[in-house]
């Protein structure tokens, strides 16, 4: 599904429709944000998420977690396996903006961030496995 549709590619978002393909045990991936000005990907994910009352929302991002710092810029910087939303919000880790991340935090939306070049991370998130940081109440 995608925010807009486009003939012969991709049909137009549909809630319910997205709903009873899950319920049918099949994968559902929706793309191109809210079709909203304003709204970025991260919280048209995370709202898409809280519709459909996913188990879980990931970000694909292009480090392994979320850092106490930018890994890249400060080699001191801490990875959290764990980390609650306030923690998130209060440190200003800006690992998603601000509407995206208290959207989850509101909803009890648990949210991994990961890195998208690790091969086979996500099928290990889906199978329970420790991958990447686990954004919590």
């Amino acid at each position: 599904f995608c925010a807009s549709s486009i003939g012969g590619v991709v049909q137009g978002y549909d809630r319910d429709q997205a709903s009873a393909k899950m319920r049918d045990g099949k994968v559902v991936i929706i793309t191109g944000g809210t079709g909203n000005p304003y709204f970025t990907t991260d919280t048209a994910a995370c709202l898409r998420g809280v519709e459909l009352q996913v188990d879980l929302v990931v970000k694909a991002t292009n480090v392994d977690g979320i850092y106490s710092a930018d890994p890249k810029k400060d080699p001191t910087a801490t990875k959290y396996e764990r980390i609650s939303f306030d923690q998130v919000l209060e440190q200003q880790l800006g690992i998603m903006d601000l509407t995206a991340m208290v959207l989850c935090k509101e909803n009890a939306m648990p949210l991994v961030v990961f890195d998208a070049s690790v091969r086979g991370a996500l099928k290990a998130i889906v199978a329970g496995q420790r991958i990447g940081t686990k954004v919590i109440q």
